[in-house]
């Protein structure tokens, strides 16, 4: 058994490993990419938001001050085309724009200048979209909210913007210049004020407004009087209409080398904030609705990849966590650092008899077993452990433990439950243990299991579980370094067969057998022996059961009946009285309907007589088909060979065989010869079986038979052959022809 599951394992760990890395391909395509293009598009939009915003709010203060620039230069233009014609009036003449303004000789000396000088002293040159020379650009002293940036752009600081608009929100008066309204500066009531406006006094202004508000003039009672200058207060005449103008001087070169320097403001106004408002919205809509769709494919994706991971980890028949499950997560739970200073246990549980429980009942009964041991698989495992089905009567598990006695006591008490999962029925389970103590360093730390293998260690576990095949019990096997000696040893046996029958490693070793009465020769059986360059002489006990069950026993079958009938037909030719030398076949070629036609071919191959080989079949054999078995032990005694039973009383079924097999000779049990028997009973057995097989007209051989005392009694009762160390044991082809001659 366990080698037949360690070749299981071989075989499946290839397919094992294809759907591992077909896992970790499906948990690593789906969800976690698109969460990550999400986060990436997210930082995106924020992005182009922020440079959309900056760009279109930039685009805003160029396009204004463009034209405030334009004006300016204007002005600038006259003020040198006046001085070149010699025209003195041409201060009235730039006073009338009501603009501040400040005229700088070529030494920077102020020559002239009209209206509140707030020209700070910092300064820096703007790049704008209409005009390929940047331009010299000054800030307000008194609002100090436009700058020049280093890149040659402006700059708003949107702090002190925001606490302008707050304050001037609160006291208005005080904040008239600022706050404007553009239908005064296009309305009738603007135009007829006139040119000279600018010459007047406050009082005069404030006169003039009055006798205009007495007069019903439209828009005059949004005007008023500030430093000397006509502005509209914007917070009663409409939020559309409503902009905030920011100050800042603007530098044209003249002339003759000095510069004029004129107030410009930069207006925002409300239209244009609701525009980009507007747009904005619609930007973050769209930019949300893309979001929000790949945010629910992400979610989608992420909950089909989690439904195929179950699908993936899940069983089929029990619903629980399956042979996948296991492998993975368990190798992973086992090979985490936090695991390392914790004792594990990987266990194999198999459900004795489940097959006999199915074709008793039925299959769906099975399942249901099935399933309710690994329900309570799962209510005895505590965190940091699992517990998977993982073929049709065999489950894992993986278990933490503190000591050996402890982990087994556990095993014992999960077992008297399983026991009893059926009320009508007690079943079996045996339970197979691989330990896993906490892995330390050299420093004694806790190091994790890096090469940790959940196959090898699960096999361990199935190799340690097969050594309760026999019982049909309940039972625990812990593995241990003796089941993998014994491992490699099947692995070496397996490995080396085939070359070592090419080679002819395996020799024949005959031991004679001996007439009790008269000491006298009259037969021998072929034993076989390997001795191997690498491995030196080995001992049939140590590869025969190897061969048994790997089925390479036919082989050696084969191998024996041609070298025997090679060495009779030679001591034959060279003059030697040959005696009948017995030959074991195995129960696995009684299967083969030609069996007697394939052994009568091999000796008349060599040319050897029938009638000194006989042919020798266990007892055990006559457990399988029985009509085969007859018509095979018939064909060969047709074919002129003797047919022996070999270890007659070591079953229960002995006298039934005798009853319908035609055989020649029969041969007691060594167990017959060992030991003392209480009131000679084994005497009585061994001299009745001896008289039931010359009724049978059947020759009787006793084997196993090594002190004189038990010759004597088997000469008494009639035995015809012995073998036994008494007179023989198994010697090489050469000492039993020098036998043959005595």
């Amino acid at each position: 058994m366990t080698i037949i599951w360690g070749l299981v394992l071989k075989g499946n760990r290839k397919v094992a490993k294809k759907i591992e890395k077909n896992y970790r391909r499906l948990k690593k395509n789906h969800s976690w990419i698109s969460f990550i293009l999400f986060a990436v598009l997210v930082w995106f939009v924020g992005g182009f938001v922020q440079f959309f915003v900056n760009n279109f709010v930039d685009y805003l203060i160029d396009s204004k001050l463009s034209s405030e620039y334009e004006t300016v230069s204007y002005m600038a233009k006259l003020y040198s085309k006046s001085l070149a014609n010699g025209d003195d009036h041409i201060y009235d003449l730039l006073d009338e724009s009501g603009r501040p303004y400040i005229i700088k000789d070529e030494q920077g000396t102020i020559v002239y200048e009209r209206g509140k000088n707030t020209c700070s002293e910092e300064s820096g040159k703007v790049l704008l979209y209409l005009f390929s020379d940047p331009i010299v650009i000054y800030t307000d002293t008194d609002q100090r909210i436009l700058y020049p940036k280093e890149n040659g752009s402006l700059k708003i600081d949107k702090n002190k913007l925001s606490d302008l608009v707050v304050a001037a929100m609160s006291n208005p008066e005080d904040y008239q210049e600022y706050f404007v309204n553009p239908e005064i500066m296009n309305n009738t009531l603007w135009n007829s004020i006139g040119t000279n406006y600018s010459e007047m006094t406050d009082e005069e202004m404030e006169d003039l407004l009055l006798q205009m508000r007495e007069d019903g003039v439209e828009g005059s009672e949004d005007i008023s009087v500030y430093n000397n200058d006509l502005v509209g207060i914007s917070f009663d005449s409409g939020f559309m209409n409503q902009f905030v103008q920011l100050p800042v001087w603007l530098s044209v070169e003249l002339e003759d080398g000095g510069s004029m320097i004129a107030k410009a403001y930069y207006r925002i106004g409300m239209k244009d904030l609701v525009i980009l408002g507007i747009l904005g919205i619609v930007i973050v809509l769209l930019i949300l609705f893309v979001l929000i769709v790949m945010l629910v494919n992400a979610i989608n994706s992420f909950s089909s990849q989690r439904k195929m991971m179950n699908v993936f980890f899940t069983d089929v028949v029990t619903r629980g966590h399956n042979w996948m499950y296991f492998q993975i997560k368990g190798e992973q739970l086992l090979r985490k650092r936090s695991s390392a200073k914790y004792n594990y246990a990987v266990l194999n549980l198999f459900f004795v008899k489940y097959s006999n429980f199915c074709v008793c009942h039925s299959i769906e009964e099975g399942e249901q077993a099935l399933c309710k041991i690994s329900n309570l698989l799962n209510r005895f495992i505590e965190k940091k452990e699992m517990a998977a089905h993982v073929s049709t009567s065999n489950y894992a598990m993986i278990l933490r433990y503190v000591n050996k006695d402890e982990l087994k006591m556990r095993i014992q008490r999960i077992l008297a439950q399983l026991e009893k999962i059926d009320s009508e029925h007690k079943f079996g389970f045996h339970v197979g243990v691989d330990l896993l103590p906490a892995n330390a360093d050299e420093n004694g730390s806790a190091a994790r299991r890096k090469n940790l293998d959940i196959e090898q260690e699960y096999n361990n576990a199935c190799a340690a579980r097969a050594t309760l095949s026999d019982s049909d019990d309940s039972g625990i096997a812990f593995f241990d370094t003796k089941l993998v000696e014994e491992q490699k040893w099947i692995d070496i046996v397996q490995e080396q067969q085939k070359k070592a029958l090419e080679n002819e490693e395996f020799l024949v070793y005959y031991q004679p057998k001996y007439d009790p009465r008269t000491n006298e020769l009259r037969g021998a059986e072929a034993l076989i022996r390997w001795d191997s360059p690498e491995y030196g002489f080995i001992t049939p006990g140590r590869f025969i059961p190897i061969f048994e069950k790997n089925g390479f026993i036919t082989e050696i079958d084969h191998y024996m009946i041609r070298h025997v009938a090679r060495d009779q037909k030679a001591w034959l030719d060279q003059g030697y009285t040959c005696v009948p030398v017995s030959v074991n076949v195995s129960r696995a070629h009684f299967i083969e309907s030609d069996l007697a036609e394939q052994i009568r071919d091999m000796l008349d191959e060599v040319g050897c007589p029938h009638d000194i080989v006989e042919i020798e079949l266990t007892e055990s054999a006559f457990f399988d088909d029985k009509k085969a078995m007859i018509n095979t032990i018939t064909k060969l005694k047709s074919y002129g060979f003797a047919v022996s039973m070999d270890d007659f009383g070591s079953g229960y079924s002995s006298l039934n065989s005798l009853k319908d097999m035609p055989l020649d000779v029969l041969k007691l049990d060594a167990e017959f010869f060992r030991g003392e028997s209480e009131d000679g009973r084994g005497e009585i057995v061994v001299t009745e079986a001896i008289k039931l097989a010359k009724s049978l007209n059947m020759r009787t051989v006793a084997e196993g038979v090594e002190v004189k005392e038990q010759v004597d009694f088997l000469a008494e009762q009639g035995c015809d052959m012995i073998q036994g160390y008494y007179f023989s044991k198994p010697v090489t082809k050469e000492e039993y022809q020098e036998k043959m001659s005595l």
